[in-house]
């Protein structure tokens, strides 16, 4: 049986805008609250427990797993890391208004399972605009690790886009465009905001 509350799900591969699209529809509309997900990736610097993510060992991580407080969660075998979604938070956020969720094709479906879901996935207009945008973001990646970025997208969008109920693409330099599409997504989807 799923949950009455509303769930949107932004979701794209790296560097396509999910976060950015994410931050600002919030900032616009203050019903709607980030959830932050949990991980057992090393923080990074500048970032904060509990505010970019739950940070936790990886044994933490399974403990947390095998006690059912990590309701969904990815293992990206390349990077031995998790990301899930962090239970008490879901719960917190819940009670606050909207919650919108920047998970993987697994995560998306555990939400649309669970939950009345809106699920759109993020893509840049091209893999060639999307290089442009890593490379920028990150100046000190190595080529190696651009390639690997660019190959997980391509297959983000080759393999992932049809578990989401709707697509956006988001240019350069339209980014408010992005956003407006999404919240007359949101409204005919009967968010009320």
């Amino acid at each position: 049986m799923k949950n009455n509350n509303k769930i949107l799900v932004i979701s794209g591969p790296t560097g396509s805008g999910e976060s950015t699209i994410t931050n600002k529809i919030i900032a616009k509309n203050p019903v709607f609250q980030r959830l932050i997900t949990a991980t057992s990736r090393p923080m990074r610097k500048g970032e904060q427990n509990g505010k970019d993510y739950y940070f936790f060992s990886k044994e933490q991580f399974e403990k947390l797993i095998r006690e059912g407080v990590i309701l969904e969660h990815t293992y990206i075998e390349n990077r031995d890391t998790y990301y899930g979604t962090y239970g008490p938070e879901l719960k917190k956020e819940m009670i606050n208004g909207y919650v919108i969720v920047n998970v993987d094709r697994i995560g998306t479906t555990y939400y649309k399972n669970n939950f009345d879901t809106t699920a759109i996935f993020i893509k840049p207009e091209s893999i060639e605009s999307l290089k442009v945008r890593l490379r920028n973001r990150n100046p000190e990646m190595t080529d190696i690790e651009l390639e690997k970025r660019l190959e997980n997208a391509k297959n983000e969008i080759e393999n992932e886009e049809k578990y989401y109920d709707v697509t956006v693409v988001n240019k350069d330099g339209a980014l408010a465009e992005a956003v407006s599409e999404i919240e007359n997504i949101l409204k005919d989807n009967d968010f009320v905001f």
